[in-house]
């Protein structure tokens, strides 16, 4: 059974991002620690009696299809109808249209407890709330006042609609066609993989989607973003005819059974009907903002799985009675056998690096969209710009490493659906490749966000870690000893920056040979970094009621800088070495 982690949540929250980092905010100014609680109780609560106990059911009976549209699995649309009648589309949507204004770091934590109790469902809203955002950014008054309402009240959903069978992540090559008329559009094309492209949880869904007015320039420039509606909408605001949209397939895929991952046809006669988004030729641009949103969501969908699959693993471990550890006279639980307790410790520590370093990254966005001093709010931008790429590729790469070794403590069993395991590594398997591969967000981290300042944002992050690792000051051993093992991480780090940097000045093949194992050096190194300064916060909460979670928090940090952090040391010297000897293979050597 699912328990959402509320005290760990409000432990990053609260204590670790602290009390004050928001107060400057006018955006948040009635936010308060109090009203942040309630609200991870009120989706704890949500997630655990209603979505979790429909994650194996829609994973056993999955979505289907038929010419008519597609059905989802018993009980779905239910829980959609609580979802919207609780409010919960409105969380962190703009006020003007119904919405509840959060901090970021707050949504993060909500979409963790929904990811982890049904990844499957929680995908629907959460491209929903990206195509708000990028309505909110990027479209005019009118369309906003269309179409955001319904949109953040829950009763239309949204999609993003890029991807073209022979374009795959390369954009430049999609052939959608958008064709003028009056003040309108007409697109003709066929997309893939779009996720929640078609259901009948709502009566609408509002597609963003991607295409090329004709007569636009080549490659990327000439890309246009349109909002193009399953169902017309008349004047009145009420619904009209099906539009020229329709699905002619869903994939059969490895996991997420219950959310439908449509092939969507777009004008099978007149052309379905568009609305350009902002100015031509702008739609990648306007698209990013949607892709940043969902690259962070998607982030911690990784480690939420990872945080189930570790509930359930220690749950089987402290009640299945096998083996005799040394010592004992008896079989015990096979969590008292030290390797199980190894990687559970590994499945803990990983997810609360990863949830440490979310919260984080949600944090620096909040106050580089929020923070009234222009300087804070540039500076936590390019922090938050920064992260995200890291956020998104370590934090679901460790999301899979954690629920393979959820099967593994299970044994034999683990492989038998029956023990549910095996569901989260087919689940969290696609959140390394949504929004964009592991080696697509490597290529965003070194391309733009470390050439395009030459380094100067890594090199204040890696100045601010140093500086309050080396503040850290404890009267528990353990605390230290887990500070100075985040320091040697850091101080890798930054030569393994100094060294990419160096070599991508004369040729940048060389960095993108080491990409994945730099992004995985960063997210292992600033990870380590928040637990560390997570357990120097805990050993001053040792004498107080708390002190069991404390001393937990602590141990946590400190095998993680023992077990898990000093793979930073052989990944810095692939980083630092590594290049040629993929550059120097040719094609026929693979």
């Amino acid at each position: 059974m699912y328990r959402a982690p509320l005290r760990e949540l409000r432990f990053v929250l609260e204590e670790l991002l602290g009390s004050t980092a928001l107060s400057d905010c006018p955006q948040y100014a009635e936010y308060s620690h109090e009203l942040g609680r309630t609200i991870l109780e009120e989706a704890g609560r949500f997630a655990e009696s209603v979505l979790e106990p429909l994650n194996r059911s829609g994973d056993q009976e999955g979505a289907h299809w038929s010419p008519d549209g597609v059905r989802t699995p018993a009980g779905f649309k239910d829980a959609y109808r609580q979802f919207a009648e609780g409010g919960w589309p409105q969380l962190g949507s703009d006020p003007r249209f119904g919405g509840q204004p959060v901090p970021q770091a707050l949504n993060n934590a909500v979409q963790e407890i929904l990811a982890s109790a049904n990844l499957a469902f929680k995908l629907c809203p959460m491209l929903t709330h990206g195509a708000v955002h990028a309505l909110s950014l990027c479209a005019s008054q009118a369309q906003q006042q269309q179409y955001l309402p319904k949109m953040i009240s829950g009763e239309w959903t949204g999609t993003m609609v890029l991807t073209e069978p022979q374009a795959g992540s390369d954009l430049a090559l999609i052939r959608t066609r958008a064709i003028p008329e009056g003040d309108h559009f007409r697109l003709f094309g066929q997309k893939i993989f779009i996720t929640w492209g078609e259901h009948d949880l709502t009566e609408n869904t509002i597609h963003m989607v991607l295409a090329r007015i004709d007569g636009a320039p080549a490659g990327t420039k000439g890309i246009s973003l349109f909002i193009v509606p399953k169902v017309l909408i008349g004047p009145d605001g009420s619904l009209g005819e099906r539009n020229e949209v329709r699905c002619a397939s869903i994939e059969h895929k490895l996991g997420i059974h219950a959310s439908p991952t449509c092939v969507m046809e777009y004008g099978h006669d007149r052309g379905a009907v568009g609305y350009l988004v902002g100015e031509a030729n702008h739609g990648l641009e306007y698209m990013f903002v949607m892709m940043n949103t969902a690259r962070l969501a998607v982030g911690v969908e990784g480690y939420a799985v990872g945080e189930r699959a570790f509930q359930r693993a220690a749950e089987y471990a402290r009640t299945r009675v096998q083996g005799k550890p040394p010592g004992a006279a008896s079989a015990t639980p096979i969590i008292e056998h030290p390797d199980v307790r190894r990687m559970l410790l590994t499945m803990k520590s990983c997810t609360e690096a990863s949830r440490a370093l979310a919260l984080y990254a949600g944090l620096q966005l909040d106050l580089g969209a929020h923070h009234p001093d222009e300087g804070t709010r540039r500076a936590a931008l390019e922090r938050g710009e920064l992260l995200i790429p890291v956020v998104k590729g370590w934090c679901t790469e460790t999301g899979n490493e954690t629920a393979a070794l959820g099967v593994q403590v299970h044994g034999g069993m683990g492989f038998v659906e029956e023990a549910g395991a095996a569901q989260y590594v087919r689940d969290v398997r696609i959140t390394t490749i949504y929004e964009g591969t592991t080696g697509i967000q490597s290529n965003d981290l070194l391309g733009r966000k470390l050439a395009r300042d030459r380094g100067a944002a890594m090199a204040s992050l890696l100045s601010e870690m140093t500086a309050e690792l080396r503040a850290i000051e404890s009267a528990v051993p353990t605390v230290l000893r887990t500070r100075d093992a985040a320091l040697q991480g850091v101080a890798l780090l930054e030569r393994a920056t100094r060294a990419l940097l160096g070599a991508m000045a004369t040729d940048a093949a060389h960095g993108l040979a080491v990409s994945v194992p730099y992004l995985k050096l960063c997210g292992l190194t600033i990870g380590g970094w928040r637990l560390a300064k997570s357990a120097a916060i805990a050993a001053g909460g040792l004498g107080g009621a708390d002190r069991a979670f404390y001393e937990a928090k602590i141990h946590t940090a400190h095998f993680y800088a023992r077990q898990v952090l000093p793979q930073a040391l052989g990944l810095a010297q692939i980083v630092e070495g590594g290049a040629e000897s993929v550059l120097e293979a040719s094609a026929e050597h693979i």
